[in-house]
């Protein structure tokens, strides 16, 4: 049974999990159901299936949207600086619903007689209370720590928030439990032990250096345990790099396709056309919806075919679209639409379309076919959890403490770079020189002996992860959330008149000032400058005649004083309901 087609009959038979009451403080009213229910393996499973709907379905390609990563029509509240305290209790991520599900079950799975079972389904509950609190302290640090079921004149309804070591410790014995009890097998839809491991390497990742960079104590051990776990979901050799298609089409592919495999893929959400849909390719291609672009410092961040710096070249600033896309880094053009670029499917290649992408610069990783680009009409499945994310971290894990080695780098790193034929990363070179573009975009990274390789897997890290919404937590954990101030541009035109993207000797691109004429016939794409503005990269001000398109021009806002927009604010009803909590700093009412 895939989880994502659980039926009416089981959202019935666990009642206590469907309502939207916050059930963190209901009265306990199960008992008796959970003595007919908690019987039989079966049941442990069952009662299991609820815990899936915590997970990102179509959230995990739509985040990035919300970050430095991708431009849409509307930009983000917390990207704008715009985020407001909520006022409605159990608002703004401070809800506790799932939770209740979760230990709930803790508290009577183990009446079942079969310790296999036990071993199995408590791991996976431990798993889901892990993710769970692992997500609240990204939003909010500090939480109140349950791991009981509370019922409604239970004094620790009304407690303090426990300490981040006491919450993240907590978290760390979950994720410890699930690895030991749950199964070492394979599953597209289910936790596995291997989906253990990798959100083991996740949290160590994560909290390991944020502390490190928010000057937290303790951040080693969260680092070391980063490492253990990607190291042992690597050495399983369970799974490994999705290779089909060849260099120029298997990082496409692999988002792209219908159906997900085990080959790099760890966990999926499972849909299927005309029954189980989502919205993504509406939303990447919808020119009044969602417009998605690249801004223009992620594309100046893809290597060169040859492993060379691209923003070393002279003028690189001023290269334009068809020349920058050359030689480069055979995911760029698997990731935005390139001078060539075919519709997932297609054997033609497409006409320019500026129209639907706000920097030029169009989003095509898991964009599928032409089908699925109507309303909530895609089907192609979403990767959750896959392989590529371990090596990521182990590598970076290992550079921040310092223990990172080349042969280190040859089993991450070069793994990735591999399955698209891109020379390796040399630890000592990569030291030796730092990149000072991607320095500039991260200017509080660690200034050690380790600066220019820790920048090199960043880099790595933001193309190979791109769109499947990690960027914003790493911003966050890097302390680097000034970066989303830095100007969010396009593609670079140096001027009006008529271009070549495709490179086949006709004009696809006419760039104008409220006339169009004399374009050419073969023009597909027209750019008014008077509408869609230009920043000169030179000044970094708006431009009347030359420059990228500035999509927001306004530009992002991030407050860091106290790390105010490090996290987020609880709401007003629930600060006022439990006089024991403290509001974040920056969010108090003044």
């Amino acid at each position: 049974m895939k989880y994502l087609k659980l039926g009416a009959a089981l959202v019935a038979l666990l009642s206590f999990s469907s309502c939207e009451r916050d059930f963190l403080d209901r009265p306990a009213e199960d008992q008796v159901e959970a003595e007919f229910f908690f019987n039989t393996a079966k049941d442990l499973e069952v009662g299991t299936n609820n815990f899936y709907r915590i997970l990102p379905t179509s959230g995990v390609y739509t985040d990035d949207a919300s970050s430095d990563n991708i431009v849409p029509l509307t930009i983000a509240d917390r990207v704008r600086g715009n985020r407001i305290t909520p006022t409605a209790k159990g608002t703004g991520g401070w809800n506790w619903d799932r939770l209740r599900e979760i230990n709930y079950f803790l508290a009577n799975y183990h009446k079942v007689d079969d310790a296999a079972a036990k071993a199995h389904y408590g791991g996976v509950a431990r798993f889901f209370r892990a993710y769970f609190y692992f997500d609240k302290v990204q939003r909010f640090g500090a939480v109140p720590w349950y791991s009981k079921v509370l019922s409604a004149n239970d004094p620790d309804l009304y407690k303090a928030r426990d300490s981040r070591e006491l919450v993240m410790d907590s978290v760390m014995k979950d994720i410890n439990f699930a690895v030991e009890n749950i199964p070492e097998e394979k599953q597209l839809n289910r936790i596995t032990k291997y989906t253990a491991l990798l959100l083991k390497a996740r949290i160590g990742l994560y909290e390991g250096t944020f502390r490190k960079y928010h000057g937290i104590d303790g951040y080693e051990p969260f680092l070391e345990a980063a490492v253990d776990a990607a190291a042992a979901l690597i050495g399983t050799n369970a799974y490994t790099i999705f290779t089909t298609g060849g260099p120029t089409k298997a990082y496409r592919e692999l988002f792209a396709r219908d159906n997900q495999d085990m080959t790099e893929t760890i966990l999926a959400a499972d849909f299927e056309k005309g029954i189980v849909t989502h919205n993504l390719g509406y939303t990447m291609t919808s020119p009044t919806y969602g417009a998605w672009g690249i801004p223009k410092d992620l594309i100046n961040s893809y290597l060169m075919a040859d492993g060379s710096r691209f923003t070393d070249r002279p003028n690189y600033e001023t290269i334009g679209y068809s020349e920058e896309m050359l030689n480069r880094d055979p995911r760029l053009t698997q990731t935005t639409a390139g001078p060539n670029f075919q519709v997932y499917g297609s054997t033609t290649n497409e006409p320019v379309n500026l129209n639907i992408t706000t920097t030029g610069y169009r989003v095509i990783k898991a964009l599928g076919s032409r089908d699925q680009w109507v309303t909530n009409s895609a089907y192609n499945d979403i990767i959750i959890f896959r392989y590529a994310e371990a090596l990521l971290i182990l590598a970076e894990a290992k550079a921040e403490l310092g223990t990172l080695t080349q042969p280190d780098l040859n089993r991450t790193i070069n793994v990735l770079r591999s399955r698209v034929n891109m020379g390796p990363l040399d630890m000592a070179q990569a030291n030796a020189n730092p990149d000072p573009y991607q320095e500039a975009l991260y200017p509080n990274v660690d200034q050690g002996a380790n600066k220019g390789v820790i920048l090199e897997i960043r880099r790595e890290r933001r193309i190979e992860l791109f769109n499947e919404g990690h960027r914003w937590d790493d911003l966050m954990r890097w302390k680097a959330g000034k970066k989303l101030e830095q100007p969010m541009v396009g593609i670079y035109f140096p001027g009006v008149g008529a271009y070549d993207f495709t490179g086949d000797g006709n004009a696809d691109v006419f760039v104008h000032t409220g006339s169009t004429n004399g374009a050419p016939s073969t023009v597909t794409s027209f750019i008014n400058i008077q509408q869609r503005t230009l920043r000169d990269p030179q000044t970094g001000q708006q431009a009347a005649s030359k420059g990228n398109l500035d999509p927001f021009p306004l530009g992002g806002i991030f407050d860091d004083e106290e790390d105010k927009d490090y996290y987020y604010p609880i709401p007003k009803e629930d600060l006022r309901l439990n006089e024991q909590l403290e509001q974040n700093s920056g969010w108090e009412e003044k």
